[in-house]
């Protein structure tokens, strides 16, 4: 690991050269038994057939995706999921914010997450949104960077081994920044 990290927003022109490597990045994290929305059965095809799903998404700017790279590497990514509906286009969610294992503990994620919630300040967004496993590195990560739990729901999401587990959900004010 080098100390280049970039981060940039992706196109959906971008998807077939960054499949690879966003293709690699999901299955670490299933392998990681990250409950990001997939079971243990997940394969390569499937991750790359989820990914090229977000082309008309990105297309049409319901989802701002960015990925993380060190060097050439593609290391990290980010989603922001905007609301379309009349009376919720103040807000947006915060999805698959996944770093890979060997690149943990270089504050990607939070620089990842910094860089969707200014993207998101500045298309004037001031409600965001996120759920993640209660108890994991992520849920920790939020709350130190300044997310409120809203609650936690026992049971709501399978992780990647089939396990159901709880859910926290978050929300964070972007109003007055």
């Amino acid at each position: 690991m080098t100390d280049a990290l970039t981060i940039t927003r992706l196109t959906p022109a971008d998807l077939p050269t960054y499949a690879p490597g966003l293709t690699a990045l999901l299955l670490d994290a299933v392998d990681d038994n990250a409950s990001v929305g997939f079971t243990a059965s997940l394969t390569a095809e499937q991750a790359a057939a989820w990914w090229a799903s977000l082309d008309s998404d990105l297309d049409e700017g319901r989802v701002a995706l960015w990925a993380a790279h060190d060097g050439d590497r593609l290391i990290g990514t980010v989603q922001l999921r905007s609301e379309t509906s009349p009376n919720g286009r103040h807000r947006a969610e915060i999805a698959k914010l996944l770093v890979h294992r060997v690149a943990r503990g270089r504050g990607i994620a939070r620089r990842l997450l910094t860089t969707a919630e200014q993207f998101a300040h500045a298309s004037g967004r001031t409600l965001l949104m996120l759920d993640t496993q209660t108890g994991s590195a992520a849920e920790h990560l939020y709350r130190t960077a300044g997310w409120s739990p809203l609650g936690t729901v026992p049971d709501y999401a399978a992780d990647p081994s089939g396990t159901l587990r709880p859910t926290t959900f978050f929300h964070k004010s972007l109003a007055g920044r």
